[in-house]
């Protein structure tokens, strides 16, 4: 079975740090349905981590009653190869776009660095703000074919 195309796969959480592996799993396995290569799985999977880690600890200042709203689904274009697509909204604190960036590698100490590990596991990462407040967050991994991972 495959994620096909136009039937995107929508669910709301609360931002609760409990409720991240439930997030994960299911990131997980709608990149497995959608073909995203098993080498990159694990860098998808972490990059919505961190992003919603992002989202519970900046947006909402560590509370764990708000709502993340979690999009994915796989875009299809006749000239490239589809994409798998995430998108996650928030309702929180906006900040502008510009500002979201991650703290200088050479600065060794915990923490600070989600911002840089999506834009090296990802494709693309936009920040935009959201109609009526908060932040819409917007992922992308092309999904490559098979053959082109063959040696």
């Amino acid at each position: 079975m495959k994620l096909s195309p136009g039937s995107p796969i929508r669910m709301t959480v609360l931002s609760v740090p409990s409720h991240l592996p439930v997030v994960r799993a299911a990131v997980e396995k709608v990149c497995e349905l959608a073909g995203v290569d098993e080498q990159a799985i694990g860098g998808v999977v972490l990059s919505v981590d961190e992003a919603m880690t992002n989202i519970i600890r900046h947006a909402y200042d560590g509370r764990g009653d708000q709502p993340i709203e979690i999009e994915l689904s796989v875009t299809d274009s006749a000239d490239d190869a589809p994409r798998l697509r995430i998108c996650l909204r928030d309702f929180g604190r906006n900040v502008a776009p510009a500002e979201i960036r991650s703290r200088e590698l050479d600065d060794v100490r915990p923490g600070g660095l989600g911002v840089h590990i999506m834009q090296e596991c990802m494709d693309s990462v936009t920040y935009e703000p959201a109609e009526g407040g908060g932040t819409r967050l917007t992922l992308t991994k092309r999904i490559v074919a098979q053959e082109e991972l063959l040696p």
